[in-house]
């Protein structure tokens, strides 16, 4: 048999279940690290509840995924999972949700095992919002989870530091309010959690930003001033209300028509 007739025979068996979003509707995808409980705890030994270095890993995957090729408005880290805001208009792969999640996942595995030296996967899954409440919604959502996360994680690593087993520590927090957790962080341990560092709270925001370059006129040779693009890091988002407003001024910015 020919390869022609192989090949139309066979990849059917590939593309007949390809969906695709529709035009019109927003993309943002949520990169999760598979089994980073494990890899950060007793493969790499990053320190707990929260490393800098390993956040600074994290970042440079999101800068990696917003650097290689989708446009990408608006990166979102906390914890071992990142949210990118892609561009309404985006047509990368002709919008098929199998290539844009097996190639987001795959760069940002690849990304983070090369900072790593050794192996890391994460999976990834695309939500599609249809309308800009929507967007500011998710990434809202996952701003407060970003919150939960940190006051629970602190709280549980203090008491497995002060000896508590894993069963016993988890047991403790189950019914305890997030008054109650932040009491528990205070008298145990003399910890404010307001007075943490905020990047640990509320994740870290990754946005285009306009600046200035300084550069040479080749014909005049004088000193001239160009427009460039690069990547903010921003480890001070804001918090609820202005948090949202952020996020759609970002979105309009981007899309002046809605």
């Amino acid at each position: 048999m020919k390869f022609e007739e192989l090949d139309t025979r066979l990849r059917v068996f590939e593309t007949a279940h390809d969906l695709c979003v529709l035009p019109g509707i927003f993309m943002v995808a949520r990169i999760d690290g598979r089994n980073f409980t494990r890899l950060t705890k007793e493969t790499h030994k990053f320190e707990a509840p929260f490393d800098a270095q390993f956040r600074d890993y994290m970042v440079a995957t999101v800068e990696h995924l917003m650097n290689c090729g989708f446009r990408i408005i608006y990166g979102y880290t906390q914890s071992d999972e990142i949210s990118l805001l892609l561009h309404r208009d985006e047509e990368t792969f002709g919008r098929k949700l199998r290539k844009l999640n097996s190639v987001l996942a795959g760069e940002a595995s690849a990304k983070l095992s090369l900072l790593l030296g050794g192996m890391a996967a994460f999976d990834c899954r695309i939500s599609q919002l249809p309308t800009l409440n929507l967007v500011v919604d998710y990434f809202r959502w996952r701003h407060e989870d970003a919150h939960r996360n940190a006051l629970n994680a602190h709280c549980y690593w203090m008491l497995r530091k002060a000896g508590e087993s894993v069963g016993t520590a988890t047991k403790k927090l189950e019914r305890l309010s997030v008054g109650d957790k932040n009491e528990l962080l205070y008298q145990q341990a003399n910890i404010n959690f307001n007075d943490l560092p905020n990047w640990q709270k509320r994740g870290i925001g990754l946005y285009w930003e306009s600046y200035q370059k300084e550069a040479t006129n080749p014909q005049t040779g004088e000193n001239v001033f160009a427009a460039r693009r690069r990547i903010k890091v921003d480890l001070e988002l804001a918090m609820k209300d202005d948090y949202s407003n952020f996020v759609r001024n970002l979105v309009i910015r981007e899309h002046p028509d809605i």
